[in-house]
């Protein structure tokens, strides 16, 4: 099949690698992974470091180093981080490389040719923090972006004449509908183009640190017209590749993307890239991660306490659909870890491999399989195949959990322990455990295939003990049918894969270890360690008679659904041990989906007074703790709990 190439963002060197580039970088390798996995050859992902422009130059200055040192430490941590987090990167490619050079001024030059690039001067409002030119902005107006001052600036600039290219660039957004995706960005980007596009200044005079621009005076490139090009600069030397088949991306940089990229190439007479797909933020109490807010998660001590990258890996994907915005807790990842990992994949490993032990003598067992999962397997086959072409990663996975409880299911109906007894006696009760085994077997040999790229060392280590004679990574699609399985064939004694973490000492452990890391980061960006926030103070004291009137008891979610005409509200029924259900109107709705909420254990404020919300009577109160301004986290239990329990 023909090659496939798909890009990151290239990183801008003011921060630290985090969750939120994680994320990006973390779907490049499922989807690099999942289109090898489908014969596409070769299959190339290029990441790299964003290194030039008056940020840099200021922030390196500020801490005694040169902008070259600075940008070279920054790119040397992102290049760690992508390894040590197992992430399959073909090229990094630094806009400070002496090859990136030639492509700029290659592009440029083509550009200048074609009648596209002009000599102008410009005095008007600038974000530094961006690198951005603010239009129909007036002196200290925030930017658009960040919300910082902008600053005024008068320079000769060269000017790209963006202005001739709104028609071509609709045009183009018609005739490849899948050009920007997902599509409520496609529209917000087609409305935005047509409001008429202005004329782009892409060279600065006011800095030294970047590119130098192939004429007269001291010119180098805007950042922008700088960065992009650097997708083609990684694969310049590599016939074919161009242009990219996908450039995964943040919403926030969809413009530049999409508007910018797209007329910059047309103007040079080059071929465009295939899609840009935007996808959403990762919020951290409720607001986007960024190292302006200080709420950044990073990436290693959740690794370091969860066993690896999968776990992490998994939970982005599970949580949040692909192209939309999510919210990241460290409760929902260990409850996530335990609920579908732990106790589902993991579990099936477990008891699969462990009865091929003790009932086969670790043999897979001659059979065929059972026929309705043969065929269930191959409808799981298609669903994921179609959802993960489509990014839709999220209902992907949900195909292979349903998969997965279906076998958990006909393990429980076969009940091959008691057919493990019966043979002795009943040579169709010995045939009815061969099946039984082999179709858990092979259903576990798939659920490996389909989930290789989404976790790939945890699905290595379930694959090495079924005993797998080739390595996973050369697995293809062809490969993924029912009964490949080879009889006879030797496992080895199971191992946890998914070992059950417990919250209450992982979280701390996380929360540790997140502090140290952030110190570390901040000492390579140059910065000093922060002084440690003032201890909260203490709610007024109550007596044991005041917490004696508050009647809490144990509950379990029935129902859940939003509120119309409210984005934080959910609509629930819950179950406290009395007759009927009570309804709960909560404020969770940014925190928890609908479906997060059924058949979940709470705490619930059963003698608080009626209260209508949205038209709904609210018979009650869910307890849940929030750092100060954040997100809500529910309240629960370890242990079970049975429904209507008082909490004393």
């Amino acid at each position: 099949m023909s090659k496939y190439y798909l890009t990151t963002p290239i990183y801008y060197v003011n921060a630290a690698p985090h969750i939120g580039t994680a994320y990006c970088t973390f779907t490049a390798d499922l989807i690099k992974r999942f289109q090898i996995q489908q014969g596409r050859d070769p299959v190339i992902l290029t990441t790299g470091s964003d290194e030039h422009g008056q940020n840099v130059e200021r922030a390196a200055k500020a801490i005694g180093k040169s902008p070259e040192e600075y940008a070279t430490a920054i790119a040397n941590e992102f290049v760690r981080q992508w390894q040590a987090l197992g992430i399959s990167v073909d090229h990094f490619i630094r806009t400070s490389d002496p090859k990136h050079f030639e492509t700029v001024r290659d592009l440029f030059e083509r550009c200048q040719r074609n009648g596209y690039i002009y000599k102008g001067s410009y005095t008007g409002q600038y974000c530094f923090h961006d690198e951005l030119y603010v239009n129909d902005a007036k002196p200290g107006d925030p930017c658009p972006d960040c919300g910082r001052p902008t600053e005024t600036v008068t320079e000769e600039n060269y000017f790209f004449k963006l202005s001739a290219f709104g028609d071509k660039l609709l045009e183009l957004y018609e005739r490849e509908p899948n050009f920007i995706q997902p599509e409520t960005r496609r529209n917000e980007l087609i409305a935005f183009v047509k409001q008429g596009l202005n004329d782009l200044s892409i060279t600065r005079t006011t800095i030294n640190w970047g590119i130098p621009v192939p004429v007269e005076g001291k010119h180098v490139f805007y950042v922008w017209f700088d960065a992009l090009i650097s997708y083609m600069s990684a694969v310049k030397d590599r016939e074919g590749i161009w242009p990219a088949d996908l450039h995964l991306i943040g919403k926030d940089i969809l413009r530049f993307h999409a508007i910018y990229w797209p007329a910059f190439l047309m103007a040079g007479g080059l071929p465009l890239p295939k899609q840009v797909f935007a996808h959403g933020w990762i919020l951290f109490q409720e607001s986007k991660m960024s190292k302006s807010r200080g709420n950044i998660v990073r990436p290693g001590p959740i690794t370091e306490v969860m066993g690896g990258p999968d776990p992490l890996r998994y939970f982005l994907w599970r949580e949040i659909p692909f192209g939309q915005d999510g919210n990241f807790s460290y409760d929902a990842l260990i409850e996530r870890y335990n609920a579908d990992l732990a106790n589902g994949i993991g579990n099936l490993a477990s008891r699969t491999l462990t009865m091929i032990q003790q009932y086969c003598g670790g043999l897979v067992p001659a059979s065929s399989g059972a026929p309705q999962i043969a065929e269930g397997a191959a409808a799981a086959a298609k669903e994921v195949t179609s959802r993960f072409l489509d990014f839709d990663f999220t209902r992907g996975i949900e195909a292979v959990l349903a998969f997965v409880s279906s076998i958990d299911r006909y393990i429980v109906e076969r009940a091959p322990w008691k057919l493990a007894r019966e043979r002795q006696t009943s040579p169709e009760a010995g045939e009815k455990l061969n099946e039984t085994l082999y179709t858990s077997a092979e259903a576990l040999r798939l659920v490996c295939g389909w989930l290789y790229p989404v976790m790939p060392t945890s699905m290595e280590k379930i694959w090495a003990q079924l005993g797998m004679p080739t390595p996973l990574a050369a697995l293809r699609a062809p490969d993924l049918r029912w009964g490949l399985l080879a009889a006879g064939q030797q496992t080895q004694k199971p191992e946890a894969v998914f070992p059950r973490i417990e919250a209450k000492t992982a979280i701390p452990r996380m929360q540790e270890l997140e502090i140290l890391e952030k110190d570390r980061q901040n000492a390579l960006l140059g910065k000093k360690p922060e002084a440690a926030p003032p201890p909260t103070p203490a709610e007024p004291t109550i007596t044991i008679d005041d917490f004696a009137k508050v009647d809490l008891r144990a509950g379990q979610v029935l129902s859940a659904e939003a509120v119309k005409g409210s984005d934080k509200l959910l609509h629930l029924k819950v179950d406290i041990g009395e007759p009927e259900p009570r309804t709960i109107v909560a404020g969770i709705a940014l925190a928890y989906k609908p479906e997060q909420m059924v058949g979940r254990k709470v705490v619930i404020v059963a003698n608080l007074a009626p209260r209508k919300l949205k038209g709904i009577t609210s018979q009650g109160m869910i307890v849940a703790a929030s750092l100060e301004g954040g997100s809500p986290v529910l309240a629960g239990f370890l242990e079970d709990v049975p429904v209507g329990a008082r909490l004393k």
